[in-house]
C-alpha cells in the first residue's frame, strides 16, 4: 500500500487545528514523534485487556471498537474512518487494560503517536494542552451527550440517516452487521430501515 506521508501528516494537522490553533514550533514537535502503521483486514490493533500505549490518526481505511458480553455477544462500541482519531482514552488515562478490542475493518493506513510522549508535548506547550482540552470536550463530553440523548431520544432511522451524514458511503464500506451493532439494532431491522428508505426516496 502506497503511503503519502507528506499528504497523511498534512490531514493530521489540520485535525489538530480544527480543535484550536497550535503553532509551527509545536507542530515540528508532534511531527518528529509520529509513525505510519499499516493494518490488514480484520487485523488487530488492541486487544481487549492490552494497556493502549498509542493514540492513532486514520489516514485511509476504516477500524472498530468492540467488546463481547459475557454471552458472547459483540457489540460495537465505536466505527472509525479516516479523519478519525482511534484509541481507549481510558486506558491511556488510567493505564488500565483496555475494555474493548480495536480491529481493521479494511485495509488501513495510520499514523501513530506514543501516548507518553504525546502527553509530554501537551504537557509543556500552552497551545497543545488548549488543543487538548477543546478534543476532549468535542469528543468526550459534547458528542458523549448527543449519542447518549440520540440512543434514547431517536429512532433507529434517524441515528442511521446521522451516522450516514457524518460518513455518505459507510453503507458501501462497512459491512451491514457492524452498522446494526454501532446503532443497536440486528441486520435484518437496518435491512427494513434501507428498503424503506429506498421506497421512499
Amino acid at each position: 500500500m502506497t503511503i503519502d506521508k507528506d499528504k497523511f501528516t498534512s490531514e493530521l494537522k489540520y485535525k489538530f487545528k480544527s480543535y484550536a490553533p497550535i503553532t509551527d514550533q509545536s507542530w515540528q514537535l508532534i511531527k518528529s514523534i509520529i509513525t505510519f502503521r499499516t493494518l490488514e483486514k480484520d487485523e488487530t490493533l488492541l486487544r481487549n485487556g492490552q494497556i493502549a500505549k498509542n493514540v492513532y490518526f486514520i489516514c485511509k481505511g476504516a477500524l472498530r471498537a468492540y467488546f463481547t458480553d459475557d454471552q458472547g455477544n459483540i457489540y460495537n462500541k465505536n466505527l472509525f474512518l479516516e479523519g478519525d482519531l482511534a484509541g481507549s482514552t481510558v486506558s491511556y488515562l488510567l493505564q488500565s487494560p483496555s475494555n474493548f478490542t480495536l480491529e481493521a475493518i479494511e485495509e488501513s493506513i495510520l499514523i501513530s503517536l506514543n501516548y507518553e510522549k504525546y502527553r509530554d508535548l501537551i504537557n509543556s506547550n500552552t497551545d497543545l494542552k488548549e488543543y487538548y482540552i477543546a478534543y476532549l470536550e468535542n469528543n468526550w463530553v459534547i458528542a458523549k451527550e448527543q449519542r447518549e440523548i440520540s440512543i434514547v431520544m431517536e429512532n433507529a432511522t434517524k441515528r442511521y440517516l446521522k451516522l450516514l451524514a457524518k460518513h455518505p458511503n459507510m453503507d458501501q464500506r462497512i459491512p451491514q452487521l457492524h452498522i446494526a451493532s454501532h446503532l443497536g439494532i440486528t441486520p435484518t431491522q437496518l435491512s427494513r430501515i434501507k428498503k424503506e428508505l429506498k421506497k421512499n426516496s
